[in-house]
């Protein structure tokens, strides 16, 4: 008796609005940033507003102030079948100010630490992608 061969995996590329539509589903990811010419990479939370990803993060508002551009990634995979999605979102972020609207997104997104290690921020996306994770069915 032999056992079937398993479907191949393959990745197939989402327009910006589909990864964007998914992202705008999911509520956790990780923010990717450059410190000292090495990949930092946090757990976040986010909510899509307005075209806007705002974020959550455990790390300090003047690590990640003046960088030109932060990444975002989030993703969904299912194992051990490996479906699911990936998607990137890169583009400039500036720390969230304005009491009001900070006091919101701090009752919103949950976080993981309190004090100067818990940062809002808000990312405008300027380049989206993503990936559909699934198998190809083999007649």
């Amino acid at each position: 008796m032999t056992t079937p061969a398993p479907n191949p995996r393959r990745m197939v590329e989402l327009s910006g609005a589909e990864a964007l539509w998914l992202l705008e589903g999911a509520v956790q990811g990780r923010l990717v940033y450059v410190q000292r010419e090495q990949a930092v990479v946090r757990s976040a939370v986010h909510v899509l507003e307005y075209g806007r990803l705002i974020v959550r993060t455990p790390v300090q508002a003047d690590v990640v102030s003046g960088r030109p551009v932060l990444t975002y990634q989030a993703d969904e995979i299912r194992l051990p079948v490996g479906t699911g999605w990936s998607v990137t979102v890169t583009g400039p972020a500036e720390p969230v100010t304005d009491s009001a609207e900070a006091a919101h997104y701090l009752r919103t997104l949950s976080g993981w630490a309190y004090g100067p290690h818990d940062t809002l921020l808000r990312l405008r996306p300027q380049t989206v992608t993503g990936y559909r994770l699934g198998t190809v069915e083999i007649p």
